[in-house]
C-alpha cells in the first residue's frame, strides 16, 4: 500500500476555560460584522440571515465525542469561517448523555459533535434535544443517517470490527479470530479489550449488535460469555485499537476506521483489521443541538457546517477515516483502500436501539454482576 501522508492538523489552543475543561480555539474570532466570513462559506450554505443571527450571540460551546484532532480542527475552522467565539471540550457520548441529562434542559454546552447516534436516541426520546430542519440536510444520501424529525444528523459512518496485533497473534500461537462468534474462544481469555458499556458509544452498539444478531437473550448470554476473554474495558470507544500497536492490547472490538489511524498515522503496520465474516454493524456519527442551548442560532449554524463539505473534509485530514454520509463531500480514499465498505452491513434496527438501549446495557451490566475494575471511567 502506498504511504499516506500524515494528518494536517490544525492546532487549536489548550487554554482551559472556565474551569469547565473546555478548550478555545485559537485566532482572531473578527468583529461580528460578518467579515470574518469569507468565500469559505459558499460551501457551508447557510443564509446569511442565520450567519448575521450566530455572530450577534458571539460564542459557541461544543461537546465533541469524536477524535480530538477532529473534534479541534473542526471548533477552529468553524471560527476562523465565521468570527464566533469556539469552545469545545472531548467527551465519550455516555459522559455527554449523563452530562445532558443531569443538566435537564438547562445544557452548559450548545452543540453536540461525533459519536455515535445510540446515545443520541436516547437523549432524544427523554425531550433534550432540539428540533432543527437543517438546509443541508438535502446532501445526507439515506434516511437512516439522519433523526426524522430533526433531533440529530448524520455526519459519518463506520464499521465495527476486529482489530489484532498480528506479532502477538503469531507469538501466543493463537488462531486469528475471523468473527465476533470466535471471540468467546478460551484461547483468547485475557487477550480481547473492549469498552465500558456505560461510558462508550461504541460500546452501546455492541450491545445493540449482538442483541439483533442473536436474539436478546442469546446476545446477552454472547457478552457473558465474551467477558470471560477481556481484560479491559476502557472508557471510551477508540481506547482498544490506541493499545494494539504497542502490544499491551493484543485483540481489540472497535471501530474499524481506528485501526486505519493507527496503521496509517501512527505507523503501527503489525496491526491487522478484521470485518466479521458473519457481517458486522456501524455506526451512524452524528451531530445535534441541545434543548435549552444558549446559543441557539450559532447552534444552527454549526448544524448546517457539520453537514457541508467544509467541516466534514476535515475528518481525513486529521486521523479520521470514517465514511462521509453527504453527497458533496469527498470520501476517504484510505479506508477503500484497506477493503472497507460501508454497505457491507447488517441491517441495523436503530428504532429498537432507540428504545431500548439503555435497557439493553442494565440487563447487560446486571447480567455481568455490575462489572468491576476492569470497566475504565478515567482516560489511561
Amino acid at each position: 500500500m502506498s504511504s499516506i501522508s500524515r494528518r494536517n492538523f490544525i492546532a487549536a489552543s489548550a487554554a482551559a476555560v472556565a474551569g469547565l475543561g473546555l478548550v478555545a480555539c485559537s485566532g482572531d474570532t473578527g468583529s461580528g460584522d460578518g467579515s470574518a466570513a469569507t468565500a469559505t462559506d459558499n460551501r457551508v450554505g447557510a443564509s446569511e440571515d442565520l450567519v448575521k443571527a450566530a455572530q450577534e450571540e458571539g460564542t459557541l460551546v461544543v461537546y465533541g465525542s469524536c477524535e480530538e484532532d477532529y473534534l479541534a480542527a473542526a471548533c477552529n475552522h468553524f471560527q476562523e469561517v465565521f468570527g464566533i467565539e469556539t469552545q469545545y471540550q472531548r467527551l465519550s457520548t455516555g459522559e455527554v448523555q449523563a452530562k445532558i441529562e443531569e443538566e435537564n434542559g438547562n445544557p452548559s454546552a450548545d452543540v453536540w459533535f461525533g459519536g455515535t447516534s445510540d446515545p443520541y436516541n436516547v437523549v432524544t426520546t427523554e425531550g433534550l434535544l432540539e428540533p432543527y430542519e437543517a438546509a443541508n440536510a438535502t446532501h445526507i444520501t439515506d434516511d437512516k443517517y439522519r433523526d426524522a424529525d430533526g433531533n440529530w444528523y448524520g455526519i459519518y459512518t463506520g464499521l465495527l470490527g476486529i482489530m489484532y496485533n498480528k506479532d502477538e497473534v503469531a507469538r501466543l500461537g493463537v488462531e486469528p479470530p475471523e468473527d465476533f462468534a470466535d471471540l468467546t474462544d478460551p484461547q483468547y481469555k485475557d487477550l480481547i479489550w473492549s469498552s465500558n458499556y456505560n461510558t462508550a458509544g461504541t460500546a452501546k452498539l455492541i450491545v445493540n449488535t449482538m442483541i439483533q444478531k442473536y436474539g436478546h437473550d442469546e446476545g446477552i448470554q454472547f457478552l457473558v460469555d465474551l467477558d470471560k476473554n477481556i481484560q479491559v474495558y476502557t472508557k471510551s470507544g477508540s481506547g482498544p485499537s490506541k493499545n494494539i500497536g504497542t502490544g499491551e492490547c493484543t485483540i481489540g472490538l472497535g471501530f474499524l476506521h481506528d485501526g486505519i489511524f493507527q496503521i496509517v498515522d501512527q505507523g503501527y503496520e503489525n496491526i491487522e483489521l478484521v470485518i466479521p465474516s458473519s457481517g458486522t454493524s456501524c455506526e451512524v456519527g452524528a451531530t445535534a443541538i441541545f434543548k435549552g442551548a444558549k446559543h441557539p442560532n450559532a447552534a444552527k449554524l454549526w448544524i448546517e457546517y457539520a453537514l457541508s463539505p467544509e467541516c466534514v473534509e476535515l475528518a481525513a485530514q486529521n486521523g479520521s477515516y470514517q465514511f462521509l454520509v453527504i453527497d458533496n463531500a469527498e470520501q476517504p480514499a484510505v479506508a477503500t483502500e484497506f477493503g472497507l465498505d460501508p454497505n457491507n452491513t447488517m441491517d441495523y434496527d436503530f428504532e429498537d436501539a432507540k428504545a431500548n438501549t439503555d435497557t439493553y446495557v442494565t440487563e447487560v451490566m446486571e447480567a455481568l454482576g455490575g462489572g468491576d475494575d476492569r470497566f475504565q471511567t478515567e482516560d489511561a
